[in-house]
């Protein structure tokens, strides 16, 4: 049977159309309120951002999806969880210094209405889900704070994403849901085929301390495995446990680049797709509710400490209870749109290469779209089948019901009261307000276009 997918456009003509009141309409279709009882505590699951990525999901939507179920009697928090070293700057690899990431980024429980919490600690604060439905994991560590909950909906920005190619519900589950610890399991740290201490090494790449990057690349590894001399860099394997700091760190100069990353690549995009299914068996699929904002579609994640430019134009929010068929459809949309004119979508290698635009330009050439979606299917995940139902926008009563408008309420009854007593007019009793101004303008000679 065909899983239910609530769709929203992103166009809007009215207030009650605004993105955010079409994303509680969505709430309200898909009955994200009947995953919980009052009473119980439910996780916001977001992604929060890098340091200085700007194409994370608005503040403003976690917070209505958080006064949403409060007025539902739940007592919710927002959560993500500690990164493994992506890059060279430890923004979000610690509780520290992600609540001050998250923080400048805008997520503070003053602006979200609940409390940031970071459900793995400093990164081993999890619960191990035996897994043996896994296609590639066959346990997987989940944070602890999933455990404390009792409903779980998840906020995700569909986009594209360097190593899944996309990323979306299953991998902001997947990904996002696992501890540090389960990050380094799904990464394949130390697998004995695709871990990366198993890849090919190009010391003659590098130039040594005479580098720029010198400091960085001997500063970046966190088990010291990285030794930058006078005219390389030696690099002991057995140290490596595949933490990923020196991957995208080491692209430019070739070090560590080989054909060998597609196939780790590929892997990954299955055990991400287990992951996922780990954090469904803790929490139970009835008690897990899923929003996808399929909105500033860039080929990078939010984990990356830069924006890319958009591939497509946005298409809507989408709302249900299964992540693989949220994401398949997400998917199919996107691959259905045209490439905006200038991004990547549109570049002569994607177009050349004969893919679909999002396996082309969000993650690297070559590697398959499929393969999250796939073993999601296989392992229990959820349906490739869809049903879309579309939901147009949500009733002004419940805009005023769940606090969409300003509590102040209309602007005329406050305005009205000062106006009372002081005027916006200079001279109210004179014909044109009392201001300086012109009676009449001529505006033929500015309606024409001067080279």
């Amino acid at each position: 049977m065909p899983a239910n997918v609530f769709f929203s456009d992103a166009r809007a003509l009215h207030n009650n159309q605004s993105l955010v009141a079409k994303e509680i309409a969505l709430f309200d279709k898909a009955n994200l309120d009947k995953l919980f009882n009052p009473g119980d505590y439910v996780a916001v699951k977001v992604h929060m951002g890098e340091f200085n990525n700007t194409g994370y999901l608005r503040p403003v939507y976690v917070r209505a999806v958080v006064d949403r179920i409060k007025a539902a009697g739940g007592i919710p928090f927002v959560t993500d969880t500690c990164t493994l070293p992506y890059h060279p700057w430890a923004a979000r690899t610690n509780p520290i210094d992600m609540l001050k990431t998250v923080a400048r980024n805008g997520f503070t429980m003053a602006s979200v209405g609940a409390p940031i919490v970071i459900a793995d600690g400093f990164g081993t604060d999890d619960i191990l889900i035996d897994l043996p439905e896994g296609l590639f994991l066959k346990e997987q560590y989940v944070a602890t704070g999933f455990a404390q909950a009792d409903a779980v909906i998840v906020l995700s920005h569909f986009k594209g994403h360097p190593m899944g190619t996309f990323g979306g519900a299953i991998k902001n589950i997947g990904v996002g849901c696992a501890s540090q610890r389960g990050k380094l399991n799904l990464h394949l740290g130390r697998h004995p085929k695709y871990g990366l201490y198993q890849f090919v090494f190009n010391p003659t790449f590098c130039s040594g301390k005479s580098c720029e990057n010198a400091k960085r690349c001997e500063a970046i590894c966190p088990m010291g495995a990285l030794t930058v001399t006078d005219t390389s860099i030696e690099w002991d394997r057995e140290k490596c446990i595949g933490c990923t700091a020196h991957t995208f760190a080491t692209l430019e100069c070739g070090t560590f680049t080989s054909i060998e990353q597609l196939e780790y690549l590929e892997a990954t995009s299955v055990a991400i797709a287990d992951s996922a299914k780990a954090l469904v068996k803790l929490v139970g699929k009835d008690h897990i509710g899923f929003i996808n904002l399929a909105l500033d579609i860039s080929p990078w994640c939010d984990c990356i400490s830069w924006s890319d430019s958009p591939i497509v134009p946005n298409i809507g929010i989408l709302a249900g209870s299964d992540p693989v068929a949220l994401d398949r459809c997400c998917l199919d949309m996107v691959t259905q749109s045209p490439g905006l004119l200038g991004s990547v979508a549109e570049s002569k290698d994607c177009l050349d290469s004969g893919l679909p635009k999002m396996s082309a330009c969000g993650s690297f050439l070559g590697v398959s779209e499929n393969i999250q979606i796939n073993t999601g299917i296989e392992n229990g995940l959820g349906e490739l089948e869809y049903k879309i139902t579309p939901v147009a926008s949500l009733p002004t009563k419940k805009m005023e019901e769940y606090g969409l408008f300003i509590d102040s309420g209309y602007a005329g009854v406050h305005l009205g009261r000062l106006y009372k007593k002081r005027s916006l007019l200079p001279d109210p009793n004179a014909t044109d307000g009392g201001f300086k101004r012109l009676k009449e303008l001529d505006m033929s000679k500015l309606r024409v276009r001067r080279e």
